[in-house]
């Protein structure tokens, strides 16, 4: 990391700096939802089942009760043409809108915070909802940190509306 950069961020203070770390965090959630996108687009079910079989094979060769790996490979055969197609375009558009808007909001765009605080309370709607029909431990705590990060970006987004009123 450039030493300049990292002397910048050190001074920031923390809340800052704890919303610059959650927003990165989100951007690489995003970049990863990009890679899953462009996996499930180019591969067929029938492929994916082979890669999931060579991934999990020697963790069910030990344990072929293994919970993780069973519910990987029973969650393989569940995936259709039609299936993967929604995946594929799901993933991909939410992980460029995520990345834009991170990297927007990182560069202090003014217009990308109420559009970052829309995008993620829509889907933070939808995760309530998917809680309600099943819920998840892990669903939990992304939503609680989605909640963290439209809290934190109605903050910054309050001071730098507000340094630019100033300034003009």
């Amino acid at each position: 990391m450039n030493h300049t950069l990292l002397k910048r961020f050190e001074q920031l203070p923390l809340l800052d700096r704890i919303f610059d770390v959650s927003l990165t965090l989100k951007g690489i959630d995003g970049l990863l939802e990009l890679i899953g996108g462009i996996f499930f687009l180019f591969l067929s079910p029938d492929r994916l089942n082979a890669i999931v079989r060579f991934l999990t094979q020697h963790e069910l060769s030990k344990d072929p009760h293994d919970v993780i790996a069973t519910h990987i490979v029973s969650y393989a055969h569940t995936i259709t043409g039609s299936v993967s197609l929604f995946l594929a375009v799901y993933l991909l558009s939410h992980g460029i809108v995520k990345i834009i808007l991170v990297v927007a909001v990182l560069n202090e765009k003014l217009w990308a915070y109420p559009w970052l605080i829309a995008f993620l309370l829509i889907f933070i709607a939808y995760q309530v909802y998917q809680l309600v029909l099943k819920p998840s431990v892990g669903l939990v705590l992304l939503t609680l940190f989605d909640l963290f990060i439209v809290y934190l970006t109605v903050l910054e987004y309050r001071k730098h509306k507000a340094k630019a009123a100033v300034a003009q």
